[in-house]
């Protein structure tokens, strides 16, 4: 399969940018239905027990409320294996926060009033909701996400600390923390009686998995089931699969058909609701040489998931591929507690493990006297040190050169604490980044073309492609690639192509997740491509039409594929009152074939920002004696701001890689985030002589 190299590689503006900058892109709680309902739920003040009564008399009796429901009333689920799902289905209570009845009104105000006029009574029973590793409970799971072995071990990693001339011993921490896309999480359902169909407009990075899900969940056919999502705003994973809010809008409106009903997650239930990332306990043993050359790697992780359903994220596993060494162990273990089922957030398992990892790289370059970025050129390896497969692409290495050199790495003074300027302690400090390159099997496209006499002549076509599948737009620019892709491999200019997303009514496609989105999609577009060109050539007839899916990859299994990258931070904290800031960031990455600069510019930076967020803002506080996350909004709960950042830059190495799909991309929505906190952390130290080993930083750790 050959693409031609006209589309691809050029700064293509947004395609929906106008539209989205005019409101007229409709978000799922803004398609137009008629006679809506809205629903407020009503959620569980405990964090472990049984319900034993509840009182609906008086929120049914407000003027507007049609139907309350709870457990004892509500429809019944066809499937209820999955725990998350199985909403309203019985009187457990399984952590706080979880919903116990919901409400039913004309009006979204009258909803929420009669939510808080329903009186729960429980019988609360003793709860555990904080992470201990010396828990009695704690167990390894079969494997961590998605299917990676939960332990491993290399060579004799004991035996090789035990002799090496320096080592690092020390225990790394992460927050819990919480997806907060700017749009909630929303679902509009309509369940038509007469023809046993359900309709959903639905906030997802998924419209396939929805299907699949729901109709499950509901005992329906899946082809019953439509769902649709043409924008979303954000998701970073969390609308990676659906939750039990999805489940409850489908349900509620099966109980009252003809009536569509409307539900929006309130930032405080996105608290509660729709996962978040585990807190994280990281031993990392490091052993070496006093050259700094690594004669062992051990990574041990203990982190929690709900004692209802497991989640278990696959922390260590950043531990088994990025550095040179002959003797490693990595484990998992999970600590059940009574919350809220952990789920999918911006590079899971990698973001959290490289934080340990390369902060404790760090050490080492100190304990070893060498430049933190010629340790990590000093330890990398010739092939995959996880499976002993050679490289598609690896140009580690130069991401760190040439970031050193755009950050002016060579007049940094080694020492800690070493500038004072202006009552602020300035250092600077470096982490590498790897995220692997994901495809997902399970994608069809299909490509019709129409004669359009009213394109203009200059474009050199007679009509228009239109591309359709059921990718899934989260604001990371999918449909002006994906056009992109198409426009590249039917030989054709982009403004002759229409691309067609976020539909159940396409041909299926995968979940935007991963980073896989494009390569997935792209790659199922490029073979539609090959099929119609094949099939009609270049001068089509009106009508003509191929389809495509997609395609095994003949290197699979043959390379060792990820994208890499290297961060330079410089951080200033005052000397007086410990507070943190970071002046400068630099991300220099090695991603595949960039197919849009403007567009992956921008998720680059904003892996970073979330990055920067990481290590100095978010952290989810659980009161213990609740179970419930006590900051649950953007009031409490800080992200990184627009005045937070200074000056943040990313760029990237022209990487040819003809291996990894027909594009010769790489997944670059999460590499951003990856090693970004530990590179701020690094530069903590460096100013400070402070070392910090849990994330988020605060004055409080610099204030002696």
């Amino acid at each position: 399969m050959t693409l031609t190299p006209d589309a691809m590689g050029r700064a293509l503006p947004r395609i929906e940018g106008g539209q989205k900058v005019a409101g007229t892109a409709r978000y799922a709680f803004e398609h137009p239905v008629v006679g809506p309902l809205y629903l407020h739920p009503v959620q569980s003040t405990i964090a472990r027990g049984r319900v034993t009564a509840i009182d609906t008399s008086t929120a049914e009796a407000l003027d507007g409320v049609v139907a309350v429901l709870t457990h004892e009333n509500a429809p019944r689920l066809a499937d209820t294996s999955d725990a998350e799902f199985a909403v309203l289905q019985d009187d457990t209570v399984a952590f706080r926060g979880q919903y116990v009845a919901a409400v039913l009104a004309e009006r979204s105000e009258t909803a929420r009033e009669a939510a808080e006029l329903v009186e729960v009574t429980y019988d609360q029973q003793d709860h555990h909701v904080e992470l201990d590793e010396d828990s009695p409970d704690l167990y390894a799971p079969d494997v961590v996400n998605p299917s990676f072995e939960t332990d491993e071990t290399v060579g004799d990693p004991e035996a090789a600390l035990e002799s090496a001339p320096v080592t690092v011993r020390q225990t790394y921490t992460t927050a819990m923390t919480h997806n907060n896309p700017m749009e909630p999480h929303t679902t509009v359902a309509t369940w038509d009686a007469e023809d046993g169909r359900l309709t959903l407009f639905e906030s997802t990075q998924g419209v396939s998995a929805v299907r699949t899900a729901v109709a499950g969940v509901l005992g329906l056919e899946t082809g019953s089931v439509d769902v649709i999502s043409p924008h979303v705003g954000g998701g970073f994973g969390s609308k990676g699969t659906p939750h039990a809010n999805t489940v409850l809008a489908a349900l509620a409106a099966r109980a009252v058909p003809g009536r569509p009903v409307k539900y929006a997650l309130t930032r405080q239930q996105m608290f509660d609701l729709v996962g978040y990332r585990t807190p994280t306990i990281q031993h990392v043993t490091l052993g070496a040489e006093a050259d700094g050359r690594l004669t062992a790697i051990v990574h041990d992780v203990v982190e929690q998931t709900a004692r209802f359903k497991e989640f278990a994220e696959q922390t260590a596993v950043y531990s088994r591929s990025m550095y040179a060494t002959q003797n490693r162990r990595t484990s998992h273990r999970l600590v059940p507690l009574d919350v809220g089922v952990p789920s999918w957030m911006r590079a899971p398992g990698e973001a959290p493990g490289s934080f340990a990892a390369e902060v404790a790289m760090d050490e080492l370059a100190v304990a070893t006297g060498i430049d933190p970025v010629e340790l990590r050129i000093r330890n990398e390896p010739a092939v995959s040190p996880a499976s002993g497969l050679p490289f598609s692409s690896r140009h580690l290495v130069d991401c760190l050169r040439r970031g050193a050199d755009r950050f002016a790495w060579r007049l940094r003074d080694p020492r800690p604490r070493a500038r004072l300027v202006d009552g602020w302690w300035i250092g600077t400090g470096v982490a590498a980044s790897s995220y692997p390159t994901n495809s997902m099997p399970g994608s069809s496209a299909v490509i019709r073309f129409h004669v359009d006499p009213s394109l203009d002549p200059a474009l050199g076509a007679a009509g228009r492609y239109e591309v359709e599948i059921a990718a899934a737009d989260i604001g990371t620019g999918a449909r002006t690639v994906l056009t992109q892709i198409a426009a590249d491999a039917l030989g054709v200019r982009p403004e002759t192509v229409h691309v067609a997303i976020g539909d159940t009514a396409l041909p299926p496609a995968t979940t935007a997740g991963g980073s896989s989105g494009t390569a997935s999609w792209g790659a199922t577009i490029a073979d539609a491509a090959d099929r119609f060109r094949d099939k009609w050539g270049d001068d089509p007839s009106d009508g003509a039409q191929a389809d495509g899916s997609m395609p095994d990859n003949p290197y699979s299994g043959r390379y060792a594929m990820s994208a890499y990258g290297a961060h330079f931070a410089e951080v200033a904290v005052h000397a007086d009152t410990g507070e943190v800031r970071v002046p400068r960031m630099l991300g220099v990455f090695a991603a595949g074939r960039i197919l849009n600069p403007d567009t992956a510019r921008s998720q680059l930076l904003g892996g970073m920002t979330m990055g920067l967020s990481m290590a100095l803002h978010e952290e989810s506080v659980l009161d213990p004696r609740s179970g419930h996350v006590i900051n649950h909004d953007l009031a409490n709960y800080h992200v990184t701001a627009h005045a937070d950042v200074g000056v943040m830059e990313a760029e990237w190495i022209d990487e040819e890689d003809p291996y990894v799909n027909p594009m010769g991309c790489k997944g670059i929505g999460e590499i951003g985030i990856v090693g970004a906190a530990a590179a701020i952390a690094n530069a903590a130290h460096h100013a400070t002589g402070v070392r910090m080993r849990s994330v988020p930083m605060t004055l409080d750790d610099f204030v002696v």
